[in-house]
């Protein structure tokens, strides 16, 4: 008998303090601005934006208030993200005023639950008798997951357990409700994120039912016949409201893809559909493959990133390159003005990276992750955090605002969105970014991310403190300090970036070898005493970055990258009609620390052309070429100044 291959599975580590500087500062205007401001937005109380209502939702389903329904079928998600951005918050700056805000949001909760667990607004006030009638459009389960997420977070941060109780008696009758079984439904949800979250309660609670009914749901997907194509049918002999999800377009003209639901998950070695659905699912399908050892969902999950990473992902990480079911669509089709890049699906995608890297702790996922969480992530706010976008473009540009198929690219970040799921999605994954940086064995600490701070985990048996200290990402150089109770054999794993190839490495001063990596990793293994030090020297070149000769959109381009920050040209530094500008291939371009500018980054700057304005539309010669001095800021934070032009590829010459 052969032996079964098995996967090593390493463990999220939390007891991680953030002192970063660049981190720091966004987790406290999460805290600062965030919160407060989406509490405003959640009550109706910002001005000349599309109300929310999600609140008052509650307080009319807990019969404390009159009125009807108000907003999308998912709106309750945002009460949910919003509570799970709180309890991340909590653990950096404890707040008694916003603990007990959160505890009263809580408690109409649970006043707002049905009798037999069942909490969800929508059909609580609009469709009572309608229940799990309409898996594939109205975003049930999908709620369900939020608050299950939210719920694990809020325990885990202050101890309490009413929120955790309100969930599990939901959980409860959704499994009462769904299987195999006779009498129950073999359905599963249209947007995939409950699956996750189940697992996630697993974790806290050890109850093997919510770890079986995640597995059901991910299992069930797919399968012929069809579900949803069943639900439809059953679903016209009954009286139910209009959905957002035309039968008559039924999906956006994308089968059953658009949920990912066209073939069963093993099946499936093609990311198809809805982007962030899809990153939601893959999220889930990790997790179970930890959880299981499944070796085959594992695989399948490799399959889907290879394709995702090397063919759909633009170079900020945006992934979802159609705005017809904000999905994605065929190998290399990136455009960079009519993309959708959505906020959340670059939030999912840095999901699944943290998940991958659990099952295989490989450079590859943690360059993706990095790449998500400084570029396609933070360019969804601006950097007051009261502004946000939902599509995030690589281009912008002067035709944009005439043509009807590109009037979802916003030239500015928007107060609030009707349907306003990422700037909370958003907030929650700056708040808890802490929970990105390591996963452990019982003898190895891996360091993907490089966030000064501190750890304190077991390693060897033995209570260990680790201290980060640098200025990344504006700079390379990282310490790593040790303290420990006495000596203990251990091994550190630094990630060596990929965007990195020169590095030097010191342990105690003394120079160690950075040939012999482990899937991208310098294992430092060795007995730690207390005050040992590990330091990184990581080369920051100005790196211009071409793209596959299959992405047309960029050929003759190339967009500038320093350590993980993927750069852009705005109006505001570089005058109008930026696609006129030309990078010489042998000027230099100069990297500077701006302390004042946009809250202090590094900016990059070259000598180039910029073409001349002409009055002809069509010509046989050469238009002419003008000195012009390019300025680069960092793609993020694009957009805090003057509206304008902005763009990541600039033409070379």
């Amino acid at each position: 008998m052969t032996n079964m291959p098995t996967i090593n599975v390493t463990n999220q580590v939390k007891q991680v303090v953030v002192e970063d500087r660049f981190w720091k500062k966004y987790k406290m205007i999460v805290a600062t601005k965030v919160i407060p401001y989406q509490w405003k937005a959640l009550n109706n109380e910002l001005p000349d934006t599309e109300p929310s209502n999600a609140i008052e939702n509650f307080r009319i389903a807990a019969n404390e208030s009159s009125g009807k329904y108000y907003g999308t079928v998912f709106q309750d998600s945002d009460v949910a993200k919003w509570l799970e951005t709180v309890a991340y918050s909590l653990r950096d700056f404890p707040n008694s005023n916003l603990e007990e805000k959160a505890d009263e949001v809580i408690a109409l909760l649970g006043r707002a639950q049905a009798e037999d667990g069942y909490l969800n607004t929508y059909y609580l006030l609009k469709e009572p008798n309608n229940r799990w009638t309409n898996l594939r459009d109205n975003h049930e389960l999908y709620c369900a997951g939020h608050f299950i997420e939210a719920a694990v977070a809020y325990f885990e941060t202050t101890g309490k357990s009413e929120f955790l109780n309100i969930v599990e008696k939901y959980v409860d009758l959704i499994d009462s409700v769904f299987g195999t079984e006779e009498g129950k439904i073999n359905g599963y949800p249209g947007h995939e994120e409950i699956e996750l979250a189940l697992v996630k309660l697993y974790d806290v609670t050890a109850n093997q039912k919510y770890l079986r009914l995640a597995q059901f749901f991910i299992e069930q997907r797919g399968q012929l016949p069809n579900y949803f194509t069943k639900e439809a049918e059953k679903r016209a002999s009954i009286d139910t409201a209009p959905t957002w999800n035309d039968e008559e377009n039924v999906n956006f003209g994308l089968g059953h893809e658009y949920q990912q639901a066209h073939l069963p998950v093993r099946q499936q070695k093609e990311a198809v559909g809805h982007a962030v659905r899809a990153m939601y699912l893959y999220v889930a399908m990790a997790d179970i493959a930890a959880k299981s050892g499944d070796m085959s969902l594992k695989e399948t999950c490799e399959f889907l990133w290879d394709d995702v990473i090397n063919s759909k992902m633009y170079i900020t990480a945006g992934i979802g390159s159609s705005v017809n079911g904000e999905a994605f669509t065929s190998k290399y089709d990136l455009p960079n003005d009519s993309m959708y890049c959505e906020t959340c699906a670059s939030v999912g995608l840095a999901f699944w990276a943290n998940r991958m890297l659990r099952l295989d702790p490989n450079r590859k996922y943690a360059d993706v992750l990095e790449r998500a969480i400084y570029n396609g992530i933070l360019s969804g706010m601006d950097l007051d955090g009261n502004r946000f976008f939902y599509v995030n473009p690589l281009e912008v540009n002067s035709f944009q605002k005439s043509r009807k198929d590109q009037e979802h690219v916003k030239t500015e970040r928007q107060k609030w969105f009707f349907c306003a799921c990422c700037p909370p999605n958003l907030s929650r994954m700056i708040a808890s970014v802490e929970d990105n940086v390591y996963t452990q064995t019982d003898d190895t600490l891996f360091t993907h991310l490089y966030i000064a701070g501190k750890v304190n985990t077991v390693l060897s048996g033995q209570q260990v403190e680790l201290i980060q200290s640098h200025n990344f990402p504006w700079e390379g150089d990282i310490n790593v300090t040790v303290n420990v109770e006495g000596p203990v054999q251990f091994k550190l794993a630094l990630r060596i970036p990929g965007w990195c190839h020169n590095v030097s490495a010191k342990v105690n001063g003394d120079t160690v070898s950075v040939e012999d990596l482990e899937k991208g990793y310098l294992v430092l293994d060795r007995v730690w005493n207390t005050g040992d030090t590990a330091t990184l020297e990581l080369d920051m070149p100005i790196m211009r970055v071409r793209s596959n000769p299959l992405v047309s959109m960029n050929q003759g381009q190339v967009a500038l990258q320093r350590g993980p920050i993927v750069y852009c040209v705005e109006e505001v530094d570089n005058g109008m009609n930026l696609a006129a500008i030309r990078l010489p291939k042998e000027s230099k371009i100069i990297s500077r620390f701006e302390p004042d500018l946009l809250n202090g980054v590094v900016t990059l700057t070259a000598e180039g052309y910029q073409m001349e304005s002409v009055d002809w539309l069509y010509c046989t010669e050469h238009t002419k070429l003008t000195p012009h001095n390019i300025k680069a800021i960092p793609y993020y934070a694009w957009c805090n100044r003057e509206k304008g032009e902005m763009r990541v590829w600039i033409y070379e010459m």
